[in-house]
């Protein structure tokens, strides 16, 4: 093994020397990215059972298929892609289609009964979530975002909570900057609308103990 496959070696250097068999090489590609799989693939998940399965897996597939990274994109996109498999094969269930038809009528009201949303939506900035600070509000949209389609969940992981661009999470995914798009704007509208009870009792106003009945 080359002495320079340390904390200090170029990432670069560390995929070469993996490649070619070095074992030293590949656990410090995988000391340096261990935790940022394992919470990503909790993200995902939702369970922790099935992030460490997933995590396995990605270092499994990682050691399989470093030959197959080209070096186009980012180290991590590669990894983010793998875990995202990893995740989506764990994750794919007969019900989902139903979900996706209910998120799907979110972008058309015309399918709604009377061609409209059955209620207003409570008013919901596209806030970073680690800005949603009220901890009845965080445990909600945690389940929320667990009733997500994993394809959804997915995007939207990437987007509002890892903080990736459009074209990252693309890439990630697999799919095109549009189809991200609207996948994310589907997946907020979602939580919107889950979170809309939340909301609303949160803006509703205050009676003044002093007013009259």
């Amino acid at each position: 093994m080359s002495a320079q496959a340390g904390k200090s070696t170029p990432e670069a250097s560390l995929i070469a020397a993996a490649r070619k068999g070095d074992p030293r090489a590949f656990r410090e590609l995988v000391r340096r990215y261990e935790d940022t799989i394992y919470r990503f693939a909790f993200k995902l998940c939702r369970d922790r059972e099935k992030a460490e399965e997933t995590y396995q897996d990605t270092f499994i597939n990682v050691f399989r298929k470093l030959d197959t990274f080209d070096g186009k994109s980012k180290f991590s996109t590669w990894l983010y892609a793998i875990v995202t498999n990893n995740c989506l094969m764990k994750h794919r269930q007969a019900s989902r289609r139903a979900v996706e038809e209910s998120l799907e009528a979110l972008d058309d009201p015309s399918s709604m009964p009377g061609g409209r949303f059955p209620s207003p939506i409570a008013r919901w900035e596209d806030t970073p979530v680690s800005r949603l600070l009220d901890k009845e509000l965080r445990i909600h949209l945690e389940r929320a975002i667990q009733r997500l389609p994993t394809d959804y969940r997915v995007v939207f992981t990437l987007r509002d909570i890892e903080g990736k661009t459009t074209q990252e999470t693309a890439a990630v995914v697999g799919i095109t900057a549009e189809a991200t798009k609207s996948r994310l704007r589907r997946a907020r509208a979602f939580l919107r609308r889950e979170l809309d009870p939340y909301m609303s009792v949160k803006e509703r106003p205050r009676r003044n103990k002093g007013a009259r009945r």
